[in-house]
């Protein structure tokens, strides 16, 4: 009997994040029961405090051990002899984005979770479960693992999005998540059973070889595909949960899932477009021009008249998912490299737009109106100096990641012909300058209101931030880094992941 060679260092980063949720499970069990730690009396802040740090550790190490191998730049199957799983370069730098991600959203709710009183570990571990099914996804070479990853990911984040359980709102925005994430998993796989029926295999590579535009069945399953993950990028038509579960959710919870979840469905599209269905026919590149021209339009026209910061960088979300669906349409090596380097900038901004709000949180409530920001300036001039920063990166003006990512993303879209689609992207950029710098003059133009935000900022929020801000900052400026830092060249990872993703 030939027992298979399998290569544990390809699911080393997920074995990590699963262990990390069973450490912090447990952790939480005998925490409690214990009566002092260290000299300290046990308290639910403290025992919060341990096991946000317990999942940064676990996460730091999935983070190490995933950008090492990103840096090698060798693409490694779990089992060779039916690979699932792959961790090649590609895969391996949206993993230590995750696990990135993951790891400032921890430090980012602890302050958070305890000024609502919720700060147990199990939000910990649901974090952390939610990571394994992202980093699944991101690996996977086959529809099967993409939907397990795909429900995985989905599940604990259904129940985080109603973690404040006394409230009402939370309540119900996890109840509709769960309904329309449901019924896109269902799309999802009605659309997987289909091209099981062509190829006769889940594999991407055998859907590939059995694809053809020509057969009905195969047109279909692709269809519902692709309406499956724009449920999860929350692409126009199929947006309307976003507003909403972000609104309800705690604010931690929604910093976490706009970049993380983005970040992992964008990915696995990507993935599945370049290895199963590469080259493009028209038809699919039409699909993807009317989504990215429908989400960039209506997210940018809708946040427009929001007065609710929450539902106004909810619908600013979704018309990101537009500029990003931009980079799909080419269907080329330049389009998909500017897709993975708008969405590393996209992390450190959109999580530092979620962190001044978290910050702002005081006594168990949010500071979500738009108008609870003015005078900022005056009561916190740091944080109105960092939302300002965050805003205009959004806004993609020059000096930012978010220029740099929308360049990039224009730029591959022109070298192939896509003239009017980056167009019709510049202009609706212009319209969100409008609702993006709104807040900044509220906060340097108008006297502070009469909500009163928290006053005191916590040390792992300070530093949240800070590395929001430097990515913001260092990405927009120097992206293939200078210098002391000329060995951090994020463009060119960029670029070389996908590079390496085609070549496989």
């Amino acid at each position: 009997m030939n027992h298979p060679e399998l290569n544990f260092s390809v699911v080393g980063p997920l074995v990590w994040v699963s262990l990390g949720a069973m450490v912090v499970l447990l952790g939480e069990v005998m925490l409690s029961r214990a009566q002092s730690f260290f000299g300290r009396p046990v308290t639910t802040s403290l025992v919060g405090s341990l096991l946000a740090g317990t999942s940064i550790f676990f996460l730091a190490l999935a983070f190490y051990m995933a950008l090492a191998h990103a840096l090698m730049g060798v693409a490694t199957p779990f089992d060779p002899a039916h690979p699932m799983f792959v961790l090649d370069r590609f895969s391996a730098l949206v993993t230590a984005l995750i696990a990135l991600a993951s790891l400032l959203s921890c430090a980012l709710s602890i302050q958070y979770l305890d000024e609502l009183r919720i700060n147990h570990g199990e939000y910990y571990a649901l974090i952390l479960f939610s990571v394994a099914g992202m980093l699944v996804m991101v690996c996977a070479v086959d529809m099967l693992p993409i939907f397990l990853g795909l429900e995985l990911m989905s599940i604990p984040i259904y129940v985080l999005a109603g973690f404040d359980r006394k409230k009402l709102r939370s309540n119900e925005s996890a109840m509709k998540y769960f309904l329309i994430g449901s019924f896109a998993s269902a799309i999802l796989l009605y659309g997987v059973a289909l091209l099981y029926g062509v190829a006769g295999s889940t594999s991407f590579a055998a859907i590939r070889g059995a694809f053809s535009f020509e057969n009905p069945l195969a047109v279909a399953g692709l269809g519902l595909v692709i309406v499956g993950f724009a449920f999860k990028i929350s692409s126009v038509p199929f947006h309307q949960w976003t507003p909403d579960v972000y609104e309800g959710a705690p604010s931690a919870v929604t910093a976490f899932m706009s970049v993380t979840v983005k970040l992992a469905a964008f990915a696995a599209l990507l993935r599945v477009l370049a290895l199963s269905f590469e080259p493009q026919g028209a038809a699919l590149q039409n699909v993807l021009w009317a989504l990215a021209a429908l989400t960039m339009i209506v997210g940018n026209v809708m946040a427009v008249i929001q007065q609710n910061i929450k539902r106004m960088l909810a619908y600013s979300s979704i018309a990101h998912a537009g500029y990003l669906l931009i980079g799909f349409v080419p269907g080329t090596q330049e389009g998909y490299a500017a897709v993975v380097f708008y969405l590393i900038g996209y992390v450190f901004t959109n999580l530092g737009a979620f962190g001044v709000v978290v910050v702002l949180a005081n006594r168990g409530r949010d500071c979500e109106s738009i108008e609870s920001f003015a005078g900022l300036a005056r009561t916190r001039p740091g944080l109105a100096a960092l939302m300002t920063l965050f805003m205009i990166s959004l806004a993609g003006i020059p000096g930012t990641v978010g220029f740099m990512g929308k360049w990039q993303v224009f730029a591959a879209a022109v070298a192939a012909g896509q003239v009017p689609l980056a167009i019709l992207g510049v202009l609706t950029s212009v319209v969100s300058v409008y609702y993006y710098l709104r807040v900044p003059v509220l906060m340097y133009m108008r006297d502070p209101s009469e909500e009163v935000p928290r006053k005191g900022i916590g040390s792992s929020e300070f530093v949240v931030l800070a590395v929001c801000a430097a990515g913001v900052l260092y990405l927009g400026i120097l992206p293939n880094g200078w210098g002391a830092l000329e060995g951090i060249h994020v463009l060119d990872w960029a670029r070389d992941s996908v590079r390496g993703l085609f070549a496989s």
